[in-house]
């Protein structure tokens, strides 16, 4: 009996929930979806899509059906990040998540009302709201994560339209790295790593003469064979 009292003060087991991160960038902003708690702790406050793990769940399985529920957001891939396990980063008890994130172009996301859904609403990476229990620590790790991922993945399809400009690609890797680069180097380092090729469209329609576009030979996630 003494030797099982130990066990279980000792290998406590805890509980596990799933948090998912989306990005998109709208108006030259990186952003991220937040949904506003309708339960306590922090009710009322805004923090990523989350929630407990059901019997027999996987995490990934987990992170769909909360995208599904409590941001209205269906048929999107998401791809495991991290696990965030401090003690006490919540106030319920020894508790743990498993963390997702995925990229998605702003025109593709649809959100769906349902009876949970809570609030979905893309904020700015730079202007973000007071998050729930440590999901400001998880946002700024996924962006991190996302930013690494550009020299050797081509992620970067995930947040462009079908067909782009050199323009629109440069930007968006610009908005997530936070910093500007040169348009020749920009250009000639990309075209190396053969992930995208010229379509027969221009892009008109603005005050500058037509821009030719190009689309990504594949759009499924792939790593480098050159690192960017």
């Amino acid at each position: 009996m003494i030797i099982q009292n130990m066990h279980r003060v000792l290998y406590q087991s805890p509980a596990v929930t799933t948090d998912v991160a989306i990005f998109t960038i709208v108006g030259e902003q990186l952003k991220v979806l937040l949904v506003r708690r309708s339960d306590r702790p922090f009710r009322n406050t805004w923090a990523l899509p989350g929630g407990f793990l059901h019997k027999n769940e996987t995490t990934n399985l987990a992170a769909v059906r909360i995208l599904s529920e409590k941001a209205g957001v269906k048929n999107v891939f998401v791809e495991q990040l991290y696990t965030f396990d401090a003690i006490g980063r919540d106030p319920r008890g020894r508790i743990m998540s498993v963390v997702y994130f995925t990229l998605v172009p702003h025109q593709d996301i649809k959100f769906k009302k349902g009876d949970k859904t809570q609030t979905p609403l893309f904020w700015s990476l730079k202007k973000l709201p007071k998050l729930a229990f440590d999901h400001k620590n998880i946002v700024t790790y996924a962006r991190k994560r996302l930013a690494s991922k550009l020299e050797y993945t081509n992620v970067v399809f995930s947040l462009l339209p079908k067909k782009f400009t050199f323009s629109q690609l440069q930007k968006a890797y610009e908005i997530i790295l936070d910093r500007k680069l040169d348009k020749r180097n920009f250009r000639k380092k990309f075209l190396l790593l053969g992930l995208i090729k010229l379509t027969r469209g221009l892009l008109s329609g603005t005050r500058q003469r037509p821009a030719r576009l190009y689309e990504f030979i594949s759009r499924k996630p792939e790593e480098l064979k050159k690192f960017f």
